[in-house]
């Protein structure tokens, strides 16, 4: 239970090496690498908030679930695994057997989690965004969208929130 306690160690450890975040909609499933996101609360609900590129086979797959799993190592067993989900697209390979990953149910949605992780944060969309051009700092907008990629910024409620059994 040591890992639920240390919810700011887990924050620092997802941006440093990044986390699982997976979506199911129907048959398909896809999971991908994020480290960008915070933990926090908001209208009163603890909140998981992701940025996804419109571009991003698990945009879509999270559109129409309105619905994610976070699975976050804690150490760096998932090293190589994090790194190619982080580097191909769900659209053209089968990322679980490239990466030597296997997905296992959740407690309360249909996406699943990524097994071997530490902690699990499961979330249901409450509320989305997308990246405006118009209002985003001109430094920002210059280093991180040249090509036009914005993200769209989605608050999950944590509705479960749990350490793995590695």
């Amino acid at each position: 239970m040591e890992a639920l306690k240390s919810v700011d160690k887990n924050m620092k450890n997802f941006h440093k090496q990044g986390a699982f975040l997976t979506s199911k909609n129907g048959e398909i499933i896809n999971t991908m690498t994020i480290s960008w996101g915070n933990l926090g609360l908001a209208w009163g609900k603890p909140v998981f908030i992701i940025y996804v590129r419109k571009s991003r086979f698990t945009h879509d797959i999270i559109d129409k679930s309105g619905e994610f799993t976070i699975s976050l190592p804690l150490d760096n067993s998932m090293k190589k695994p994090l790194g190619v989900c982080g580097s191909k697209s769900g659209r053209d390979v089968d990322k679980f057997q490239l990466a030597g990953i296997n997905t296992k149910p959740s407690n309360k949605l249909k996406s699943p989690v990524i097994d071997g992780c530490d902690v699990y944060f499961e979330c249901k969309v409450v509320y989305k965004h997308n990246i405006s051009p118009e209002i985003i700092s001109e430094d920002i907008n210059k280093s991180t969208y040249l090509e036009g990629d914005y993200h769209t910024v989605f608050y999950g409620e944590v509705i479960d929130y749990y350490v793995g059994d590695k």
